[in-house]
């Protein structure tokens, strides 16, 4: 039988191409059919020679692959090299056991032109679509999901979203929508992703940006759906793999020795408490085990053996990992969603498991953070820091000259002459030995490049730009090809090693396998260091990527060094290519998606404006809240500008009084840390004096922080950044925001820099395309800080009188509710203030 009978042309050659990768040899693929019961779509999963193929186990059928591909199978399809296309006796078994699940087996020759059918495939049932009138009464009054909430009251912006998210599950579409606080966007979206899941038995993924959002969706939303509607579609939290232990690591902690007494002590609290939890989350331990002890004992992509793992059996990821591949919803965080787009992108596939098992319906949630939460996964980067902690992996001298480390363990594999030669002798002593002294080589260059970069970066970032190449060439890159250099050779000598030593008996033993295969990983993280190490040395060749450098500081400022990053200028293309073109569903929401009541600038930052040949909907759904009742925004006209001369003396002054008039219950929030220590210092001891409980930033670690500012209604928490949004402080906790600046990204911002220079190159204006959309999208996350329950009330002050000053200012009035305003002087603020609240 001709193959365009079975195939459309691009799976024929598709597989073609897979065969002619594998050399000619046998392949064993997995087939999905279209609606003509053609097969549209193959994913390999077994290679093996001229004569044979290691065939998938068919025996779990269409459940058998729901752990590695998005949805099971329609067809098996290997291919005869010979061109003899009758079916062995294997062939026929493996015929009979996906037919009893009713899944077919076909026979190609190498060129895919020609067919031959064991086993007719059951053609897969149609989707279903979602019943809206349905969906929708189950959050109407009286309704299945209304029934369960106390006080419940319908909303028309929530039913218009759930309307949206609907036709983005039946029309395989595409979806961004903005909905304000209160809305209520997490049912929204819940009940059609559960239905869908459900009826469809496809796996749909949930991602937020928040932990807090995560276990609310987990602990409580999903369950309540659940029981509402009456599916029992399971649902699967699934957190980083370093949040969970890895069984063997610990083992091999143990075996490594050298271990201090605080050390031992919390390896064998770690070992009791495995053997009783059956989740392995370090979030269920009782106690916080060091940073330094957790990395060496926490589950790591790089140093995962997988099958090959002796505690496979009892392994945590393992064990989450099925479960995932069971689940028709997974909430995961947006870092594990682009850490699974990013490794899925990179070369693993879409239809494979990668972080997460395949999926092809997504939901994010928060979805305003797309860009910044893709950037780490789409970037590289190096520090002195990073070199130190491989290289402390590797190799390291104690005390007495007692050499410990991966390497010298695999060096108990060599001869003793060779050994000896690579660490020194057994007894200690000064002599490092040939990769003992690499090794310090290596520290010495990394510590030479450092210094310079620190000197290059000031007090800030430094970009690579052509005008600063023969800056560069004179003072950085001479240190960054010594370093390559050196690093190239240890990367030359492991190799060298691990081909030695693993040719002997002995590396059949676990202790061998579990020091080579954590050497490896360590191999290929240097590996990725030598390639940062070249596009810094080729950075004018790469007009597409930022390459800067930044300095950072150790919490006590004891001691600094630079960060080295590799940043693609614009995500877009990348995120269209990872997130958007492979989903068939996408659903983007959050409170803050718009900029001037329009998507450009969302849309065309995260890859969604791209995506032309897709159906896109998109929908604003307002906040229920009373703001024009409940919201006071106040503007002090006669306030000095930023950069004009006393506006920090003013900022300070009127963050006192406004806190000092509100009795407390005040976030600040500021642009730069530096602001906000000026303000804190200017103001504590006159609102303590007033019994005000006075907070910062830094104080404490963010959830603690928070916790006490939410338990004392009388306190004022001064914060930047991360506190402009994440927020949630319903009630008389918080009655006052101050939004001491227009969150404007600062200029000397690399990456930022670059992005704005691209934009004026292709005769843009970068302010208004890019700085003003992304500084009103953080300004409405700032002041969406104070209404979180519609009978909350209170004030928002914004003391950067450029927002009625300047032209631009109107875009950030306009992203705003209606509420009322006093925009006057400071004494009349602060009585209107006081009058609105008290």
């Amino acid at each position: 039988m001709e193959s365009k009978q079975r195939f459309t042309a691009s799976a024929a050659r598709a597989l073609r191409d897979e065969i002619a990768e594998a050399g000619g040899n046998e392949v064993f693929a997995a087939g999905w059919l279209d609606e003509e019961g053609r097969v549209e779509r193959v994913a390999v999963g077994a290679r093996g020679n001229s004569g044979a193929v290691l065939a998938r186990d068919a025996a779990g059928g269409r459940e058998g692959f729901e752990s590695d591909w998005d949805s099971p199978p329609d067809v098996y399809i290997h291919n005869h090299p010979s061109g003899a296309l009758e079916p062995s006796s294997n062939d026929l078994h493996l015929a009979s056991m996906g037919a009893k699940q009713g899944i077919g087996a076909f026979i190609v020759d190498n060129e895919v032109t020609r067919v031959y059918v064991i086993a007719e495939p059951v053609r897969r049932r149609q989707k279903v679509s979602l019943d809206e009138e349905e969906i929708l009464g189950a959050l109407q009054a009286g309704g299945a999901v209304a029934q369960r909430l106390p006080s419940y009251e319908p909303r028309e912006a929530q039913l218009g979203l759930m309307r949206l998210v609907i036709a983005g599950f039946n029309n395989d579409a595409l979806v961004a929508a903005e909905a304000g606080t209160g809305v209520g966007k997490s049912f929204a979206y819940l009940l059609p992703a559960l239905r869908f899941a459900a009826a469809n038995n496809e796996r749909v993924v949930i991602s937020t940006a928040t932990i807090t959002l995560q276990q609310q969706l987990f602990e409580k939303d999903i369950p309540l759906v659940q029981k509402a509607l009456k599916v029992d579609t399971k649902a699967v939290l699934v957190k980083g793999r370093g949040n969970y232990l890895c069984l063997r690591r610990l083992d091999d902690a143990f075996a490594e020795g050298a271990l201090d007494d605080e050390e031992r002590q919390c390896l064998d609290a770690l070992q009791a408490w495995a053997r009783t939890d059956s989740g392995g989350s370090r979030s269920s331990l009782s106690f916080v085990p060091p940073e330094s002890v957790w990395q060496r004992v926490c589950s790591d992509a790089d140093l995962c053996m997988g099958m090959g793992c002796p505690a496979r059996e009892r392994c945590f990821v393992m064990r989450l990992r099925k479960e995932a591949s069971e689940a028709g919803i997974i909430v995961v965080n947006h870092h594990l969603l682009f850490a699974d787009l990013a490794a899925k992108s990179a070369g693993a596939g879409y239809d494979s498991a990668a972080v997460l098992p395949p999926f092809r319906r997504v939901i994010v949630d928060e979805a305003h953070t797309i860009e910044d939460s893709a950037t780490s996964f789409f970037s590289q980067e190096m520090s002195r820091m990073g070199v130190f902690r491989q290289l402390g992996r590797l190799y390291r001298r104690k005390r007495a000259g007692r050499r410990e480390g991966l390497l010298p363990r695999l060096a108990a594999y060599l001869p003793t002459t060779e050994a000896d030669a690579l660490f020194g002798g057994p007894d200690g002593g000064a002599a490092d030995g040939k990769a003992g002294a690499l090794i310090q080589d290596i520290r010495d260059a990394a510590e030479t490049l450092d210094r310079a970069a620190l000197e290059l970066c000031g007090a800030g970032a430094f970009r690579l730009v052509p005008a600063r190449e023969a800056v560069l060439s004179d003072f950085l890159f001479p240190h960054f090809a010594a370093l390559r250099k050196k690093l190239s050779a240890l990367v030359a000598l492991i190799k060298d090693m691990l081909e030695t030593t693993q040719e002997r008996d002995e590396a059949k033993s676990a202790a061998y396998q579990n020091a080579a295969w954590e050497i490896k990983a360590i191999v290929r993280r240097l590996e990725e260091m030598l390639s940062l190490c070249g596009a810094f040395l080729e950075f004018v060749s790469k007009p597409d990527d930022v390459l800067w450098m930044e300095k950072r500081t150790s919490r006590n400022k004891a001691d600094a060094w630079v960060v080295f990053t590799q940043t693609p200028l614009n995500l877009a293309p990348a995120l269209r290519e990872s997130l958007f073109n492979p989903a068939k569903t996408a659903v983007c929401l959050s409170a803050t998606l718009t900029s001037a009541a329009s998507f450009d600038y969302w849309a065309s930052r995260s890859g969604f404006a791209l995506a032309e040949d897709r159906e896109r909907l998109c929908g604003v759904f307002p906040s229920p809240f009373p703001y024009e009742r409940a919201v006071l925004l106040a503007v002090p006209e006669s306030a000095p500008l930023p950069g004009e001369a006393g506006f920090t003396d003013f900022v300070n002054e009127a963050a006192a009084a406004l806190a000092e008039t509100a009795g407390g219950s005040a976030l600040v929030l500021f642009t730069s840390y530096e602001a906000l220590l000026s303000a804190w210092e200017a103001g504590r001891e006159r609102l303590e004096e007033q019994g005000i409980r006075v907070l910062k930033q830094g104080d404490d670690d963010r959830g603690r922080l928070l916790q006490t500012f939410l338990t004392d209604e009388s306190s004022v928490l001064f914060a930047t950044d991360s506190f402009w949004e994440g927020v949630d402080a319903p009630g008389d906790t918080l009655r006052l925001v101050i939004l001491c600046r227009l969150p404007f990204r600062s200029p000397n911002d690399p990456v930022f820099e670059a992005r704005c220079e691209r934009i004026e190159a292709a005769g843009g204006s970068a302010f208004m395309q890019l700085s003003v959309p992304e500084a009103v999208v953080k300004f409405k996350q700032g002041f969406g800080r104070l209404m979180r329950r519609s009978s909350d009330h209170g004030v928002v002050a914004v003391l950067d009188a450029r927002i009625l000053k300047k032209r631009y200012g109107a875009f950030f009035l306009r992203s705003l509710p209606q509420t009322r305003t006093c925009f006057g002087d400071m004494p009349a603020i602060l009585r209107a203030v006081e009058g609105f609240l008290f």
